[in-house]
């Protein structure tokens, strides 16, 4: 298994990036947040550089680093680290979020993910972090407990009833 190099976007990933997307937006996630919005993929990349420094940040955004984990130069997942939290990510969405291809599950990635966010959360100031699943998926909640988490509760979502696992996960350590 290739190591898995987690870095910034690149012009070069685009297609590679806009399959994932498509993949995972079959399973009703979205996996390049607010690349529609953006119209180009260069637009993107500069949407992501604006966002992780603050800047034109949209509605309900926070600063966040967004960035792909590779394997052997393929596109396997990604990872977003919210640099704090608003209300709703306090809520549902935490500081972390990640995301593994369908064909690259099972392989130890979603594990690497989110070892790498615990470092960018604890790079940006935060001691401790929450991260959110679905009360059914169970792989993540077992990648988070890994890393880790410890259950806080299970609450509701706001307009759709489904239920969220909320996780506390120190970032040192």
């Amino acid at each position: 298994m290739s190591e898995l190099v987690v870095r910034s976007f690149t012009a070069d990933d685009e297609a590679q990036a806009r399959t994932a997307h498509a993949e995972l937006a079959a399973e009703g996630f979205d996996f390049c947040l607010g690349l529609e919005q953006s119209g180009t993929w260069s637009a993107w990349l500069d949407h992501l550089v604006e966002i992780e420094r603050g800047r034109d940040l949209p509605p309900g955004w926070v600063p966040e680093t967004f960035v792909g984990g590779f394997a052997g130069g393929t596109l396997v997942g990604r990872l977003s680290v919210r640099h704090r939290l608003n209300a709703h990510l306090a809520h549902v969405g935490g500081h972390i979020g990640y995301a593994v291809r369908p064909g690259h599950r099972r392989r130890g990635r979603a594990s690497a993910l989110l070892r790498h966010g615990l470092l960018v959360a604890r790079g940006v100031g935060l001691e401790r972090v929450l991260v959110t699943c679905t009360d059914t998926n169970v792989a993540s909640a077992r990648t988070i407990e890994g890393a880790g988490g410890e259950l806080e509760d299970v609450v509701v979502v706001p307009g759709t009833g489904e239920l969220k696992r909320r996780y506390w996960i120190a970032t040192h350590g």
